[in-house]
């Protein structure tokens, strides 16, 4: 491998070390309000902080997209995918959401048939039932104590499909800066309209009660940044390595999921986990391998 193909694979997994960096932030906060209301406040700091730097660099023509319903789909996968993702942080292990939430490419090959007419090859019928059935094994125990909210990583995977779909479609019609932009704007909207709905649906662990305490605050800065800056590492490293190379990468986040979730919060998953953990990996790179990855690896941003 050479040099630049070796730098862009180590921008592109620290940009995935980040990013599990700032869903740990997130758990550790994940009690402390409103979910909903994390997952609004941060994106809403992180769409202000690319808008400045969008305008410095393009100036207000970067704030025109192209195709605004597809990029309403975009932010609201994405919100969805964030509301779900605090929410379930706040009642599961770490590496168990983030795990799940992986069954994203499987997702998103049954989506890409629907929406965008793609034929469903019978590889990725055998990988979407060795995936779920990898999810069935990592449920098993949050099934039990969790009920329904257990699910809640396979919405979030849904919704990140919606945003891959969305990628997919409007690819090259903007730089990577204001890409972003146009996911973290709209997602920012129907965040604060879902805290708004959580609020008043009665459900206590959705009702905002006041203004966030400093940590909150903090953290959501924190997680804005990290992610903001993970993103475009990941995409630099596309840039030198190439999409084939970097789209496996994305599974550091798995281990280093795993990895933090045990040392600060103490969640160890047992053998049987371990197991569904990798069936889902397994699963996931049938689908990359099988479509030939073309594109970046697409994350909440």
């Amino acid at each position: 491998m050479q040099f630049d193909e070796r730098r862009g694979v180590l921008l592109a997994v620290i940009g995935f070390i980040l990013l599990s960096l700032g869903d740990v932030v997130l758990k550790s906060v994940a009690g402390e309000w409103a979910t909903t209301a994390i997952g609004a406040l941060r994106y809403s700091m992180g769409a202000v902080i690319l808008g400045i730097v969008l305008y410095a660099r393009e100036g207000g023509a970067g704030f025109v997209p192209k195709r605004p319903l597809v990029h309403l789909m975009r932010g609201g996968g994405v919100a969805l995918a964030m509301a779900c993702f605090v929410t379930s942080l706040r009642f599961m292990p770490l590496i168990d959401a983030t795990a799940i939430g992986f069954t994203s490419p499987i997702i998103t090959a049954f989506l890409a048939a629907i929406l965008l007419k793609e034929r469903v090859k019978r590889v990725t019928w055998f990988a979407t039932l060795l995936g779920f059935s990898g999810v069935l094994i990592v449920l098993r125990p949050s099934l039990l104590d969790l009920g329904a909210l257990a699910l809640l990583p396979v919405i979030v995977a849904f919704g990140m499909s919606l945003l891959v779909i969305g990628n997919r479609v409007v690819a090259g019609e903007g730089s990577a800066l204001s890409m972003q932009f146009h996911v973290a704007a709209p997602a920012a909207v129907f965040l604060m309209l879902f805290a708004a709905g959580g609020h008043f649906s009665g459900v206590d662990f959705l009702h905002v009660g006041g203004m966030p305490n400093p940590g909150v605050v903090i953290a959501a800065l924190v997680v804005a940044a990290s992610a903001t800056t993970a993103h475009w590492l990941i995409y630099l490293g596309t840039t030198k390595s190439g999409a084939s190379t970097i789209a496996p990468l994305t599974y550091v986040q798995v281990l280093v999921a795993g990895t933090l979730g045990w040392i600060v919060f103490g969640h160890t998953p047992d053998a049987m986990a371990f197991v569904g953990i990798a069936v889902i990996i397994v699963s996931g790179l049938i689908i990359w391998h099988s479509r030939e990855a073309k594109s970046l690896p697409d994350e909440a941003g």
